[in-house]
């Protein structure tokens, strides 16, 4: 069936990221094995309750001092935490507005409050937009929607809110269990790596 709408992600997908730069940040800060509690791949429950909003951002920085062996301040464990967040393109950003007419787009990404005021202020700095909502029928981000990727009841609530078919749908995402939850449910997947979406032909 003919993809009538598209769920993007947004980190690796639309915004640049690298997850080894926040492994690095907190290596250097004296937090050796971070990335035993966080990857891409997977995570402890202190980062879920994060991304679904069930803790503050002033509860996460407190929770991950406890890891640290010696002291570090709030502002170096933010900067740390950010380190991951890259660069936003302006072609991905005139690609999406090209498409618009032609899909439904929705935006479906893991985050938290923390990355959510950084690429934001980025955003403003490198593009000139204060959020790339305008460029979705709706943005879902975790932490204010209480559900995250890889569950496919996330995919579902997505589906049923705004009334689309599944075998309509397709969802764009650089991690492979995050592709895996949305099939789950009938979404066509689409596991993006090695390429950008200015290279899929939609």
């Amino acid at each position: 069936m003919a993809i009538k709408n598209i769920i993007f992600d947004l980190g690796g997908v639309i915004l640049d990221i690298d997850y080894q730069k926040t492994i690095d940040a907190f290596r250097k800060l004296g937090f050796p094995d971070f990335d035993k509690h966080y990857t891409q791949a997977k995570q402890n429950g202190l980062f879920d309750d994060f991304e679904e909003g069930r803790i503050s951002a002033d509860d996460f920085i407190t929770h991950l001092k406890l890891l640290f062996p010696q002291e570090v301040s709030s502002e170096q464990i933010s900067a740390a935490w950010n380190a991951m967040l890259l660069d936003w393109k302006q072609d991905k950003i005139v690609f999406l507005e090209a498409i618009q007419s032609k899909y439904k787009l929705f935006l479906f990404s893991n985050t938290n409050a923390l990355h959510k005021a950084h690429f934001e202020k980025t955003l403003q700095e490198q593009l000139g937009l204060a959020t790339i909502d305008p460029l979705f029928i709706k943005a879902y981000y975790s932490h204010e929607f209480g559900k995250r990727k890889p569950n496919p009841g996330s995919f579902q609530a997505i589906l049923d809110e705004n009334q689309l078919l599944a075998q309509e749908t397709l969802f764009i995402d650089d991690s492979i269990q995050h592709v895996e939850g949305a099939k789950q449910i009938g979404i066509q997947g689409l596991h993006l790596v090695d390429k950008t979406i200015l290279d899929i032909g939609l």
